[in-house]
């Protein structure tokens, strides 16, 4: 009886097991399989935003998409068994498209190919519509192809607005592992405005969800997000913009055309430009060797990269600082014979007999070296240094472009920090000149000569909204109280260089407008002292000739625009740029900027 008890106790416990296991194999799994089930037949898709469009100030398009189609193909065709079949793929592609080659497309999808890679592969990422119109319906009728909608950055005004746009291209490895856009469209912002917004432009990806079938044929979409995107307009004025480069023609330098009360920038150009659209789809080794072992640097963003010794533009700054000291003031008398001695050296003024006596206002005006020579060595670097990093020298000015260079601003501690020695008063006497160690961009002098217009510094931007939304910049005030009053001597000497029968730019200048100014000539080689007789500017070869300096501020009396000019090589300032400031300003004044 135990044993029948016994043996009908392990019955009812192996059958209740059984039981168990039936009722999580039915009942329980049945959620885990249906989800399986659910993966298998829901695909989720990543949809590529369209690129912002970037506008003027009056809403023409500088920076848009050319809309067409991509071309993918389906994975795993590297592998042994199917290579015949991409061989054929990529043939007829060729066939449909000669400009294409097929060891670029087949070296590119062996690139992206994997054993576990899911997607196409994409090995056409542009064609316009016009190209593929005609084969669309061959080409979509392969199961191994699939036609996707695809876009492409296009600059309509090429060189024209190069350093400021920038331009996309290629992501590389670490962009696309960083950016989850930038992963989905291969494209990226590199330079410039186009990096600066990228986050803006490139927008946000959306989602679709969709039940598809077992052959991958999508059934109905089951939830759908779009993408976003935000369009930029700039405070450029596309028909200034023209205007400067049409002036600057076989020219290599900078024009900056900025609003002095707000920093918004009208028009910039860095000269020669280069043609951004040459980069979006990878630009060929000829192309990149021709542009980068071109003398006149068509690559590099003279506006914020371009670094240059001030020469003269300097002195009005340099004066502020003679006068905020207690040593001289703004009827302060030094006799310029023609040079200096300190040491055994001589420095010489650039005029062979000097100016004779000189106040702060002839100074300026004339651009007599001699004053600022012994004016520094009365007042000193400490102090010039001082006033003239409240003016931005030696820092970014926070344009919005990408890779902004500081410059340099000679001091003690610069020296020391930089190569371990003491400061001379050689070396103060050529700091006060704009000349020696010292290094600006013309976005630096740009804001440098708004300062002094108006009293505020401001952040010179390009940007004017993003999306519907204004971008607001702050100014502010700079100058106390009492240091207006010498301000306002600096102010009259600037308009005094371009209205005096003596100033250096009166007789280069011929607008309608009444501007105030400052020449430089900014020496690309040094003249040895042993030199008697001071070379032209034309007697030297062009690479040797000082770079030519002009920066302004106009109406004088109720400034409203800084206009800068940097000729590289272009010796004095005023014979330079002179007429090319005139026309700018006549420019402004024609198109109701500048109301006088």
């Amino acid at each position: 009886m135990i044993r029948v008890k016994f043996a009908i106790a392990i019955f009812i416990t192996v059958l209740s097991i059984l039981l168990i296991k039936l009722y999580y194999i039915s009942v329980k799994s049945n959620a885990l399989y249906q989800q399986i089930a659910q993966n298998n037949i829901i695909k989720t898709e990543d949809i590529a935003p369209l690129r912002g469009v970037i506008m003027d100030t009056n809403g023409v398009a500088l920076a848009v998409n050319k809309l067409g189609f991509a071309i993918e193909l389906r994975p795993h065709l590297s592998r042994k068994k199917y290579k015949k079949i991409l061989d054929k793929k990529l043939e007829i592609l060729v066939k449909y498209f000669p400009i294409l080659k097929k060891e670029k497309l087949k070296k590119e999808y062996l690139k992206q190919d994997s054993p576990y890679r899911q997607k196409y592969i994409k090995v056409i990422r542009f064609m316009p519509y016009k190209v593929i119109a005609p084969y669309f319906s061959e080409i979509s009728m392969d199961s191994k192809f699939k036609i996707v909608p695809a876009s492409k950055r296009y600059y309509p005004y090429d060189k024209i607005l190069s350093h400021v746009l920038g331009y996309v291209a290629k992501a590389n490895i670490k962009e696309v592992r960083s950016d989850s856009v930038a992963n989905l469209t291969g494209f990226i912002g590199k330079s410039d405005i186009e990096k600066y917004y990228n986050k803006y432009l490139e927008g946000k990806a959306g989602i679709k969800i969709s039940e598809v079938s077992a052959y991958n044929k999508e059934v109905k979409v089951i939830k759908k997000t779009n993408p976003t995107k935000k369009n930029i307009e700039l405070s450029i004025d596309i028909r200034v913009q023209k205007y400067i480069s049409k002036l600057f023609k076989g020219k290599s330098g900078a024009i900056i055309v900025l609003n002095a009360k707000t920093g918004a920038i009208l028009a910039a150009g860095s000269y020669p430009g280069f043609d951004p659209n040459k980069f979006v789809n990878g630009i060929s080794f000829k192309e990149w060797e021709k542009i980068s072992t071109d003398f006149d640097h068509p690559f590099t963003n003279k506006l914020i990269n371009g670094l240059y010794p001030p020469g003269s533009t300097v002195k009005p700054g340099v004066a502020l600082s003679f006068l905020d000291s207690r040593y001289i003031n703004k009827n302060t008398i030094f006799f310029d014979p023609g040079y200096i001695e300190l040491g055994n050296r001589k420095f010489r003024c650039w005029k062979k007999h000097g100016h004779g006596k000189v106040n702060v206002i002839k100074a300026i005006r004339e651009s007599c070296d001699v004053y600022f020579y012994k004016g520094s060595l009365k007042v000193g670097i400490d102090s010039i240094s001082k006033v003239l990093e409240r003016f931005g020298f030696g820092k970014k000015t926070g344009v919005d472009l990408t890779n902004e260079s500081y410059g340099i601003l000679p001091s003690r501690k610069w020296k020391l920090k930089r190569y371990g020695k003491p400061w001379f008063q050689g070396e103060t006497v050529i700091t006060s000149i704009g000349q020696g160690y010292f290094l600006v961009t013309p976005m630096q002098i740009a804001k440098y000569t708004a300062m002094i217009a108006t009293g505020y510094e401001i952040a010179p931007h390009f940007v004017k909204k993003i999306g519907n939304k204004e971008v607001k910049f702050k100014k502010v005030k700079i100058f106390k109280k009492r240091e207006l009053y010498n301000v306002k001597t600096i102010r009259k000497a600037m308009y005094e260089v371009a209205n005096s029968p003596h100033g250096t730019a009166t007789n280069y200048l011929n607008c309608k407008v009444k501007i105030a100014a400052k020449t430089g000539t900014a020496q690309v080689v040094g003249i040895p002292q042993e030199e008697k007789k001071r070379m032209k500017e034309s007697e030297l070869t062009y690479f040797k000739r000082s770079h030519a300096w002009l920066t302004t501020y106009g109406p004088y009396k109720n400034p409203q625009f800084v206009v800068t000019v940097l000729v590289e090589h272009g010796g004095h300032g005023g014979h330079a740029a002179g007429d090319i400031v005139s026309k700018i300003y006549d420019k402004l004044l024609e198109l109701g900027y500048i109301k006088n």
